[in-house]
């Protein structure tokens, strides 16, 4: 230890492993709930299929009830829900999906398209999938929660640049302990240690893949920074008709419209037709269609001569100007598509493909669709998978390092350097971390304030944190 105080270099060197750790310290808990939670989202298609195939999928027939045919099916057995959204069954041996609101709680609906027969139902808020998505973005704490990912998140991005200035060679091997771990277990520190470093050598990039495809789905820096303002495919073209967004289409627990079109306003169905008088809502305030407009059915087959994707869903008016909204979220975000219909003329009052969305957008929706583990299929999902084992792995080994070589009775913070000459540097990092992530930048300002002025100047403090 004697040679790291020598000269500034390792002053440096030293000064980034008391950040990394720091970081770590921080990271470490929400890396392990995120990688834990995206595993179990990443394969959300196939736990559905395994927890509720006896709903989803159904013996195909030889015809098929309409959709306006299953609506009514739907509304007869629960006749004090909202019906919100239709998912057609795309494929022939699923079923279709309704998606309602009954006394106040969202329940996805399976309807039997050749009998016309509820199968069941699921609580979108109670399932192990709902809770995954939940804890996984927000920890199930709102908009604090949020915060704390997103700081969490950035700041993983810290303890990857510091790991990687960290691991860097200084001795006069490249390869053992480098690139190449020595699985020595009688020295499990030696073990552990080129565990974590050289895993995280190799995983480096895909985590930070990771990282910043996840970014865009963050409160702040994914709506203030990510986003510009009216960042909606045609908001230079047309004039929005309504303050209402189609982020507010998304379901509890999931998503369904498109990240590039989430800030998008929802158009309005012309009002002016014949027969609105028509328009009642019942006691719990459900709305009910006047005779005038459209039924499901009719809207399908629009939306179907307007080459719709497969697994479109339709979103149902829930106002007098209300309007279907189509939209499709495929394996491939260049097959994306978002219609709004008119509800008494069949129109389409918007048309949003992937030729529509800028650079940027496009290249978020293709992050998302690789982060999530859809874009190649299969390959694509364990892919992700690796990368959230290695994110594990790290965690588990970093935390077993610390274990191990920290002093009883004390947390084991790697000591500062005295007389540290390289304050312009850090400047430089704070600076910089601060315009392209805020919220790192204020938290490592007030860490950074924290442990000059309290920790370094309060002895008994400096004693437990060493």
């Amino acid at each position: 230890m004697e040679e790291l105080n020598k000269t500034p270099e390792n002053h440096f060197y030293r000064v980034v492993w008391r950040w990394h750790f720091y970081a770590g310290l921080f990271v470490v808990p929400f890396m392990v709930i995120l990688s834990v939670t995206g595993i179990i989202y990443l394969f959300k298609p196939n736990t559905d299929a395994l927890m509720y195939g006896k709903l989803m999928f159904v013996e195909v027939g030889q015809t098929a009830f309409s959709p306006a045919e299953q609506l009514e099916t739907v509304k007869k057995a629960y006749p004090n829900a909202k019906v919100l959204k239709f998912r057609p069954n795309w494929e022939a041996e699923r079923s279709c999906e309704f998606d309602i609101l009954n006394e106040n709680h969202e329940l996805k609906i399976f309807v039997n398209p050749y009998t016309n027969q509820v199968l069941g139902e699921l609580d979108t808020k109670n399932n192990l999938q709902h809770y995954a998505f939940e804890i996984h973005g927000k920890l199930m704490a709102g908009r604090f929660g949020e915060w704390l990912i997103e700081l969490a998140v950035c700041w993983g991005l810290v303890l990857l640049i510091s790991g990687i200035y960290l691991w860097f060679p200084r001795k006069s091997s490249y390869i053992w302990g480098v690139l190449i771990p020595r699985l020595n277990w009688k020295n499990k520190r030696l073990f552990w240690r080129d565990l974590h470093s050289v895993i995280g050598f190799y995983g480096v990039l895909i985590v930070a893949f990771m990282i910043f495809t996840g970014l865009p789905w963050t409160d702040f820096w994914g709506k203030n920074i990510l986003r510009a303002r009216e960042s909606y495919p045609l908001a230079g073209r047309e004039k929005p008709k309504s303050t209402v967004t189609m982020e507010t289409l998304n379901p509890s627990g999931g998503k369904t419209v498109p990240w590039a079109v989430e800030e998008m306003p929802l158009a309005n169905s012309e009002d002016s037709h014949e027969g609105h008088e028509h328009h009642r809502e019942t006691s719990n305030n459900q709305f009910q269609p006047s005779p005038n407009s459209l039924n499901l059915t009719r809207i399908l087959e629009i939306a179907k001569a307007n080459n719709t994707p497969d697994d479109s869903i339709i979103a149902l008016p829930q106002t007098a100007d209300g309007i279907y909204a189509v939209t499709a979220t495929p394996n491939d975000p260049a097959n994306q598509t978002t219609l709004h219909i008119d509800q008494y003329s069949g129109a389409i009052l918007t048309d949003v493909r992937w030729k529509d969305y800028k650079i940027l957008p496009k290249t978020v929706e293709m992050g998302i669709a690789l982060h999530e583990g859809k874009y190649f299929g299969l390959a694509n999902q364990l892919l992700m998978l690796f990368a959230a084992l290695v994110v594990l792995l790290l965690a588990v080994s970093g935390t077993i390092m610390w274990w191990q070589r920290r002093p009883s009775g004390k947390l084991g913070t790697p000591p500062m350097p005295e007389n540290f000459p390289l304050w312009k540097t850090a400047a430089v990092i704070i600076v910089v971390m601060s315009i392209l992530f805020p919220l790192v930048g204020i938290s490592l300002i007030f860490c950074l304030l924290f442990d000059y002025l309290v920790i370094q100047k309060v002895p008994k403090l400096k004693h437990i944190v060493s």
